[in-house]
């Protein structure tokens, strides 16, 4: 179901309490470490101040647990976000109470306040009817572009939805666009590309899309839980032992569709546990005490080939463990894959592979690069996000 966005409602003059996705890092510098998500919430912003909107922004950053925690206060985030606006953005340093309805009420057309790290408060993750109510009653209407937290029924994110009318604004319409269609209908021929560490977090993408694939390709530490499913020896390497049996699931699934190919690494870079002996080798030469920590070249080279044809591509999780080089190269070698394949609808999910792809600095070349790992990761499941059920349907 299509939902209402921005684009829907007179926002001129409206108090908008807009929920965003900030969770974001600083180093100890006080610099932040990188601010896609803050880049991404601009044209919603810029929409709403441009209407004359008074913009009252919510977020969170980390886990505080419910209570204040000094280095994620949310100042920081509104002076990196004053200079990408150009303007003053106001932080306070609470969400609710007399300071805040007072900061409110002094508000100008196009005027833009962040609110504290919502995490602070206790009921936010407690869905809290009464402090949802609160946040509510700061705003005319409700505008959600946190695709990030979309997944998690909190207060800021479900909970004003009830007491104000839901829309979605500019980031969020594009989120849902991109990862619902090809969640439901990507056109054919489609194919899916899991890495990250576990088979628990993938499977759901698997059974959810396999029966609409042609090619599902298998990576990061995930593959060795499928190439000891195999019989194969991967010597040191991480494998859920618990999670062998959906992985014969997978192969059995993809074994009975003649026009399905499940594709797992021939060859893989292995290291020892002191990181100083890195070799590429066949996943059937592994010595014992190394570890698998990246696709090989040849598996790059035939994932290129494979992935040549395709009309649409999927890509979650990395294929390696990318934060480190070398290990980086085979992330990056399928994120400039993906940004070279012509008339084909790519789709990379938040969080790591976000990161690989802006490592890769192809993020402009694909069609699109989700904001929300858990979030995009549920979606693709096939599951209903909390945060978008809210949402006024069109």
């Amino acid at each position: 179901m299509e939902k209402l966005t921005v684009r829907d409602i007179d926002v001129s003059g409206k108090r908008v309490f807009l929920r965003v996705d900030y969770n974001v890092q600083f180093d100890d510098d006080g610099q932040i470490l990188d601010d896609f998500r803050l880049r991404e919430s601009l044209p919603t912003i810029r929409y709403l101040v441009e209407r004359g909107a008074r913009v009252i922004l919510c977020a969170h950053r980390g886990r505080p647990g419910g209570r204040v925690v000094e280095e994620l206060r949310n100042a920081p985030v509104a002076a990196h976000l004053s200079s990408l606006m150009e303007c003053e953005v106001r932080s306070l340093k609470e969400c609710v109470g007399p300071s805040v309805e007072a900061a409110v009420a002094e508000m100008q057309p196009g005027d833009l306040l962040l609110l504290e790290n919502v995490r602070f408060y206790p009921q936010e993750e407690a869905n809290d009817p009464q402090f949802a109510k609160q946040l509510a009653a700061l705003a005319d209407v409700f505008v959600s572009d946190a695709f990030g937290t979309a997944h998690r029924a909190h207060a800021s994110v479900v909970g004003v939805g009830y007491y104000l009318p839901a829309v979605a604004g500019l980031l969020m319409e594009r989120e849902l666009t991109y990862v619902g269609s090809v969640a439901t209908n990507g056109e054919p021929p489609m194919a899916v590309i899991l890495g990250g560490a576990k088979v628990a977090d993938k499977i759901g993408i698997l059974k959810n899309m396999v029966d609409r694939t042609s090619l599902i390709c298998v990576g990061g530490g995930m593959a060795n839980t499928f190439l000891r499913a195999q019989g194969i020896d991967v010597g040191a390497s991480l494998v859920e032992v618990d999670r062998i049996d959906d992985a014969h699931e997978i192969m059995r699934l993809a074994a009975s569709r003649d026009d399905l190919r499940l594709m797992m690494p021939t060859d893989v870079v292995i290291s020892d546990a002191s990181g100083t002996r890195i070799n590429n080798v066949s996943v059937n030469r592994i010595p014992p005490g190394f570890r698998i920590l990246d696709l090989g070249r040849q598996t790059l080279e035939d994932m290129r080939e494979a992935l040549a044809p395709m009309k649409t591509v999927v890509w979650n999780g990395p294929v390696g463990f990318f934060e480190r080089e070398p290990f980086d190269r085979g992330s990056i070698e399928i994120a400039k894959m993906l940004a070279d394949l012509v008339g084909a609808m790519t789709v990379v999910g938040g969080g790591e592979t976000a990161a690989a792809v802006a490592k890769a600095g192809v993020s402009d070349r694909l069609s699109h690069v989700s904001t929300g790992g858990g979030a995009s990761l549920e979606m693709l499941q096939g599951a209903s996000l909390p945060g978008v059920e809210i949402l006024r349907d069109r």
